[in-house]
């Protein structure tokens, strides 16, 4: 298998917004090895900054696999022991402190993609027009609107919209969510930590994802939270698949 089919074209951007005085956000972005990721510390947590950060540097040097399932599996056994890190350095300062983060991740080998995640970090594709949101958001809200309690129009502001279920070095044992996509040609992706999707809603997301420019996506969406006050930090991933 020829594991690099496409050339792909890249940009990251992470920023504090408006409001916070710590970006407690994190991304790797990595085409020649075919890995994008964004981490988002666990707002209101001891320590989130050194999560997300713990996340992205322990993928950073992946890459020489002969199968996809060896990358998979490689970043999802760095993931699990970034966990059990973060589970015993929250417990070396006491039993109730929380040191966490959010991982979203994209990998691509060969005509294949898998979104690994855990949390409400996103993972978007913009293809011939559409905008889809691959990933599934790990919170409470979001379970809320799987059992038809609350509509997706009003989820934004219900009092749990910022509790989320699953993260890396919330629990003893971490389950990742993981889902196969066939790559094609044009074929634009979106990783963003939910600071961006706080403030910009799908729609405007995928008018800017229109733009078949990385760079410029990521400038566009940013600036744009931005000009709505940006409560929180946002960061962005686009890559595109030529």
């Amino acid at each position: 298998m020829n594991i690099f089919p496409f050339e792909w074209v890249s940009h990251c951007i992470t920023h504090v917004g408006r409001v916070r005085e710590i970006n407690e956000d994190a991304c790797l972005d990595l085409p020649e090895r075919g890995l994008w990721v964004v981490a988002d510390g666990m707002g209101g947590h001891d320590a989130g900054d050194v999560a997300s950060r713990l996340v992205v540097d322990s993928l950073r040097d992946v890459g020489g696999y002969r199968r996809f399932s060896e990358f998979v599996d490689d970043v999802e056994q760095r993931l699990i022991g970034v966990n059990r890190a973060l589970i015993e350095q929250a417990q070396r300062i006491d039993a109730e402190t929380t040191i966490g983060s959010t991982v979203v991740a994209l990998l691509a080998y060969g005509r294949h993609c898998v979104c690994l995640w855990a949390g409400d970090s996103r993972l978007y594709r913009y293809r011939g027009g559409r905008l889809v949101q691959i990933s599934r958001d790990h919170s409470e809200v979001e379970e809320l609107i799987q059992r038809g309690v609350v509509s997706r129009q009003n989820a934004g502001n219900h009092q749990l919209a910022n509790v989320i279920t699953r993260a890396v070095g919330a629990a003893p044992e971490l389950y990742l969510d993981a889902e196969l996509n066939e790559i094609l040609p044009g074929d634009r992706y979106l990783l963003c930590s939910d600071g961006l999707n706080k403030e910009v809603s799908d729609r405007e997301i995928r008018e800017c994802m229109a733009t078949p420019n990385s760079e410029k996506i990521c400038e566009t969406l940013v600036n744009l939270a931005l000009s709505r006050g940006c409560r929180d930090n946002i960061t962005v991933v686009a890559a595109i698949a030529c």
